[in-house]
């Protein structure tokens, strides 16, 4: 990727970066932030996540850009996933549960404990609202 000074150049040497990563769909529209979800749909989502196992688990290096990765191979593959945190600070957990809900546009369903549970929808949805 070459570096551009001026403004003008920044936004397309963004885009041809994040087009090299993601493929030809952009960061941008793959992270689109998901509409808050009504507390009946979040009950629905609760029920469904409860046999699920943690997909992903978050070790002592924390959240990194590998466990982003996954956390959104993931949510591209299920929609709806456990995430299993070790550690024992929960303030640290919340703080974590709202990073990974603002870097992969997904809502936050449920946090008990070490577990974390997050939805995104796909562009074609597995999970339905009756």
């Amino acid at each position: 990727m070459r570096v551009n000074r001026n403004l003008h150049g920044v936004n397309e040497d963004l885009r041809a970066c994040e087009q090299h990563r993601y493929g030809k769909r952009s960061i941008l529209q793959t992270f689109q932030a998901m509409p808050q979800l009504n507390s009946k749909q979040t009950s629905h989502l609760r029920a469904l996540s409860h046999g699920l196992s943690a997909v992903v688990m978050i070790g002592n290096n924390g959240l990194t850009e590998k466990v982003l990765h996954e956390i959104d191979v993931g949510l591209k593959a299920h929609e709806l996933i456990k995430i299993k945190v070790h550690g024992d600070d929960r303030a640290l957990r919340s703080k974590m549960l709202e990073e990974i809900c603002e870097k992969t546009g997904a809502v936050a369903v449920h946090h008990i404990g070490k577990q974390l549970v997050i939805y995104r929808q796909a562009d074609k949805p597995k999970i339905t609202f009756g």
